[in-house]
């Protein structure tokens, strides 16, 4: 995909994010590719796809809307929201991320979606979420549970 610019990489990932296609966003990936956010943490090219395609596969009601705030020869930063509702607890979730992408020869090689993690926390687990989720100890067993979930489910 050489010459391909950050801006359509950007683009091509999250319409195939609003069209709930994983395969496309993970070829979207260099090989050493890093993704990291607030709930997963940092993960590398194999499992960031992994994880999209289990976040994707579960999807029963995901919208995704974005948009393009900047971009240049190498990063593009996208603000996107996920409208869902989140299965373990039922609860609607609108996340607000803000990713910043660097690319190289039309690949993604660093994700980094940024959002506020008690926001989330509070909408997709309640009550739990509203009185813990600024802790880190909270935080961290969150992420330990996404992580084993994505584990697990490669099984």
């Amino acid at each position: 995909m050489t010459g391909t610019t950050p801006r359509a990489v950007a683009e091509a990932f999250y319409e195939a994010f609003a069209a709930r296609d994983a395969k496309a966003m993970g070829e979207l990936y260099a090989d050493d590719a890093a993704f990291e956010d607030p709930v997963f943490g940092r993960l590398d090219a194999r499992q960031a796809r992994f994880m999209w395609r289990v976040l994707v596969g579960r999807a029963t009601d995901l919208a995704i809307s974005y948009d393009i705030v900047a971009d240049d020869a190498a990063t593009v930063t996208t603000r996107w929201t996920a409208e869902y509702t989140f299965g373990q607890t039922g609860r609607p979730v609108v996340n607000e991320v803000t990713a910043a992408m660097t690319c190289r020869n039309g690949l993604i090689v660093d994700h980094r979606d940024a959002f506020d993690f008690w926001k989330w926390s509070r909408q997709a687990l309640g009550t739990p979420g509203w009185l813990l989720g600024w802790t880190p100890f909270f935080r961290a067993q969150v992420s330990a549970r996404a992580r084993k979930g994505i584990s697990s489910a490669r099984r």
